[in-house]
């Protein structure tokens, strides 16, 4: 059973104003034979909806491979959907004109997974920060370099002056994701995508770079849509947490309630397989599933998942897609172990 501190959490999010909407979504991507016709469709996104609220962090987990990057990569406009829409403080995105997409990417900041590849080796702090402010017009310099600064310090990189002329070789691992973060940080957005944020810098770093997130999400009351398959730094950042696999949204609940109480027999696979020096939660998850995702281009019937599930139903996973059931109050699961609490 949920705690009342669960249950009031769960109500005060869904009072929150919606930021983004993401409705029915599909992005398929073709599959040509030499260059010609159409052999078929990856399905990478395949009927996602959900809602994110102004000042939450959502965590989107899955294994390599589930559909987490293409998901990011149409929420950021990048990849145009095959159906559905994302909509952003009720505009869907890809409905907007040059100048419309401007405006969002600039109300979008951006972190990605590798620091070091994701930073111009040509130019220097400075320059990399400065770029996306002329993008955006900020045409008085003065402006530029006091903006410069402020995120530096945000990011807790000072003295400013000692990083304002490096290039990003220069820079240790966790102080390029910094830079990235301020960069993502520069034009005053109101969510940041941040793919994989900690996953290549050294453990040690990892946790005050989560740190950092969440105290700028506070600060400035960012939403946040955090892709990763590492289940054991979710807990440090998140409210909300979606587990993605073949293309779809599995399970959704905040956070504390899916790990205390994982519905879908994939989340407990995704616990057996994250590491967490706690005993009981080694006791609690250890039985790994068989068998490998399944391909995106002809994923089975019904349940995605029956092929490698322990408890499938004969005659009805392998048959009937599952619908969304909510055993907990705001902890949904397409799973049809749950169809009995639907009928209640």
């Amino acid at each position: 059973m949920l705690t009342q501190e669960q249950v009031s959490l769960n109500s005060s999010s869904s009072e929150r104003e919606v930021l983004l909407s993401v409705r029915n979504l599909r992005v398929w991507f073709e599959l040509r034979r030499f260059g010609f016709g159409i052999v078929g469709h990856v399905r990478a996104v395949d009927g996602v909806s959900f809602d994110l609220h102004r000042g939450e962090a959502i965590a989107v987990v899955g294994e390599s491979g589930c559909g987490k990057s293409s998901l990011m990569r149409t929420i950021l406009g990048l990849h145009r959907p095959t159906e559905g829409q994302v909509l952003f403080e009720g505009k869907d995105i890809h409905a907007l004109g040059r100048d419309g997409m401007r405006w969002y990417r600039s109300q979008v900041g951006y972190v990605q997974q590798d620091p070091y590849g994701a930073l111009p080796p040509f130019m220097n702090v400075e320059r990399i920060l400065e770029e996306p402010l002329l993008i955006a017009g900020v045409r008085d310099r003065r402006e530029r370099q006091d903006r410069i600064r402020r995120v530096l310090e945000e990011v807790k990189l000072f003295p400013v002056e000692d990083y304002l002329g490096k290039f990003p070789h220069m820079l240790s691992g966790g102080q390029q994701q910094r830079v990235v973060i301020a960069r993502a940080m520069i034009l005053n957005p109101k969510l940041i995508v941040a793919d994989e944020p900690v996953s290549m810098l050294d453990a040690s770093v990892r946790v005050e770079i989560l740190k950092l997130l969440r105290s700028l999400q506070e600060r400035h009351n960012l939403a946040f849509l955090y892709i990763t398959h590492d289940l054991s730094t979710v807990k440090y950042f998140s409210e909300r947490i979606f587990v993605m696999y073949a293309g779809r949204l599995i399970e959704k609940a905040p956070i504390r309630s899916l790990l205390e109480h994982p519905l879908h027999p994939y989340t407990h696979a995704l616990l057996a397989a994250t590491s967490d020096p706690d005993a009981e939660n080694a006791r609690r998850f250890k039985e790994v599933p068989p068998g490998e995702p399944p391909s995106l281009v002809k994923p089975p019937n019904g349940c995605r998942f029956h092929p490698r599930c322990n408890r499938m139903i004969q005659g009805l996973c392998e048959v009937q897609e599952p619908p969304e059931f909510e055993p907990y109050p705001a902890h949904l699961t397409s799973c049809w172990l749950y169809e009995e609490q639907r009928e209640r």
